[in-house]
């Protein structure tokens, strides 16, 4: 059966908001992370000069092919296997590179590999846009944050709601500069890079 995210379905179009103009000078997009594959049909229709790269573990794959399949868009990949940590990062470069509701979800390790990998395949000026949860100076935005971090870590002591301070720094270590942080609803944001010149 094909996989549902019902956060996907509500958070779609206030994200398309903010990426839609963000990457209209880019052609070739890599997801980090699709899960149900949900946010690459719906982006991949609504911005239709965008190639979407889709990529997650190996046990993702069939339900993100099952979207992509049904939908049929001549703009969408199937998936690359990408564990973060432990799979190589394609070969091909882009000039966008989106990940949303990932790195909360990760142990640090991962989060680490995640940014030096998103700063090995972009191309120049290329754009990475991050969504999610995140704290500012160690402290959370709103006391549903804050709820959700304690249920993360109960599933697992390595995940959590990370601090901006931390994913800025290893985003400058990847060559990466911080262009917007911009508001989202539910007491989440998209935070994006573009790379630097070498």
């Amino acid at each position: 059966m094909k996989p549902y995210s019902e956060s996907c379905d509500q958070n779609c179009n206030p994200i398309l908001e903010i990426i839609q103009p963000l990457f209209s000078g880019c052609s070739q997009l890599l997801e980090v992370g699709s899960g149900t594959g949900q946010h690459a049909v719906y982006f991949a229709q609504q911005i239709p000069h965008l190639t979407w790269h889709t990529s997650d573990r190996r046990e993702n794959h069939s339900g993100i092919s099952m979207w992509l399949n049904e939908a049929a868009l001549p703009n969408t990949r199937l998936p690359l296997a990408l564990d973060v940590s432990h799979d190589h990062w394609p070969e091909q470069q882009f000039d966008a590179v989106f990940s949303a509701n990932s790195v909360h979800i990760m142990c640090w390790q991962d989060v680490e590999s995640m940014f030096a990998g998103v700063g090995q395949v972009l191309n120049e000026g290329g754009i990475f846009a991050l969504y999610g949860p995140f704290n500012y100076k160690g402290k959370f935005t709103s006391e549903s944050n804050a709820r959700f971090d304690e249920w993360l870590k109960q599933r697992d002591p390595l995940s959590g709601v990370r601090d901006f301070e931390a994913l800025d720094q290893l985003a400058r270590q990847a060559g990466m500069q911080l262009l917007n942080d911009d508001e989202m609803p539910a007491n989440n944001r998209i935070l994006s890079w573009v790379k630097n010149s070498p």
